[in-house]
């Protein structure tokens, strides 16, 4: 019974009865991989052609996939693998599939040490050299006698903090296997990734390559009208709501993860809120919840130098009054530096950055070109300034830098930034 002047028992009394809106959130969850991708069967053909070779027990070719977040990468190869696992079994040949993250796994150790894991062979967390752990893994493949199809998703992550030096010893193992095989699928959200690779890594990564390109706000009705059959009570969700979860995130960067989580939070104020369906005031609602929640993610998934460039177009976007180059970032970021005592970053590593935040939905980022003159990345803030200004206030190694005039570029520069 509710007692009088408890301000959880209205709440726990909705969260235990059966809720009106949804059927079965778990379907609007970024790893929830369905059955039917709507708008990527080509892709999964595409993937599938290199992969069944594998059912001959001949090595594919490595395959190197990249499109910006939410195109349905991940989606695509686990789909790939599990329809081809399957067949393995069925057939009864040693050919096996294996998935890592390498954003989860964090660095070179870990990733060797899930494939390690995949041949059964335990690694203790932490204790051998990267040297050790990459022997033990080759000797398992060699005396297993598997073919072994291995992705490694987000794989810029791991070249960004460690280097290529494991892509390049992966793609060279087989040269020291007699009767196994091994062959990847590097995954890149970062469309700028292979400039940071050795070309013989390049070469060898690259044998065969697929892009997926942003969702358009049509496809995107198409994906969120699928999924909102499964997830939803009938009636709740009108099309209209679908639509418009649909056309901001194609707005943006055709991100399907994003309409759904769009979709996803919108639904979860209306089930709060007691409402009857999800209405298009949810989804302005849930917008405003989502892109408050990227700026703190950025600031805390970011390394020291990336909360710099964040508060150098910050300050750039304060301070300029005409169109903000990647030139100009990089003036104001060489002079936070130099305020903070720290040696700055190539212009280079800093582009890298801003892919970053461009990834991350909190700038947009586009290549100008000029001719013979150069090019140059026009940057713009894709959210209000005053949200920006309140994460960076919560850094404590930055927030004194924040009062508007304290940085200064030596000069605005020109569109021909660097």
């Amino acid at each position: 019974m509710k007692q009088r002047g408890d301000p959880l028992g209205e709440l726990l009394e909705r969260i235990t009865s059966s809720s009106h809106i949804f059927k079965d959130r778990e379907v609007l969850r970024a790893d929830y991989i369905p059955g039917n991708l709507p708008h990527r069967w080509e892709h999964i053909k595409r993937l599938g052609e290199i992969v069944s070779t594998g059912l001959r027990m001949h090595r594919p070719s490595n395959v190197f996939i990249y499109g910006k977040t939410g195109t349905g990468k991940t989606a695509v190869v686990k789909h790939v693998f599990k329809r081809f696992s399957s067949e393995a079994e069925r057939l009864g040949i040693p050919l096996r599939f294996v998935y890592v993250n390498c954003r989860i796994a964090g660095t070179e150790y870990r990733v060797l040490a899930e494939l390690c894991e995949s041949l059964n062979v335990q690694v203790p967390f932490t204790g051998l050299s990267k040297g050790e752990v990459f022997n033990r893994f080759r000797r398992a493949l060699s005396s297993s006698q598997n073919l072994l199809i291995v992705c490694l998703d987000e794989v810029d992550v791991l070249v960004k903090s460690a280097g290529d030096a494991l892509l390049y010893e992966l793609t060279r193992i087989n040269e020291s296997l007699e009767y196994s095989r091994l062959s990847l699928i590097g995954v890149s959200n970062d469309l700028t990734f292979k400039e940071m690779l050795d070309p013989r890594v390049l070469s060898s990564l690259s044998e065969e390559e697929i892009v997926f390109h942003p969702y358009t706000a049509v496809e995107l009705v198409d994906i969120l009208s699928e999924r909102a059959r499964l997830a939803f009570r009938e009636g709740v969700m009108p099309q209209s709501t679908i639509n418009l979860c649909a056309a901001l995130a194609a707005a943006e960067h055709g991100d399907a993860r994003r309409a759904l989580d769009l979709l996803r939070v919108a639904a979860e104020i209306a089930e709060r809120n007691l409402a009857e369906r999800v209405e298009e005031q949810h989804v302005r609602t849930a917008l405003g919840v989502i892109e408050q929640g990227r700026v703190f993610e950025a600031l805390t998934t970011l390394p020291l130098h990336g909360r710099i460039v964040l508060l150098a177009v910050y300050q750039a976007t304060l301070n300029s009054s005409g169109k903000i180059t990647s030139g100009l970032v990089y003036q104001y970021y060489r002079t936070l530096c130099g305020q903070l005592g720290l040696e700055p970053l190539t212009d280079r590593r800093v582009s890298t950055l801003i892919s970053e935040l461009d990834m991350l939905g909190v700038l947009s980022s586009s290549v100008v070109s000029f001719g013979r003159y150069g090019r140059t990345r026009r940057i713009a803030l894709k959210i209000p300034v005053d949200e920006v200004r309140q994460a960076l206030e919560r850094d404590e190694f930055l927030s004194h830098l924040l009062v508007q005039g304290v940085v200064r570029a030596g000069s605005e520069g020109s569109e021909r930034g660097s």
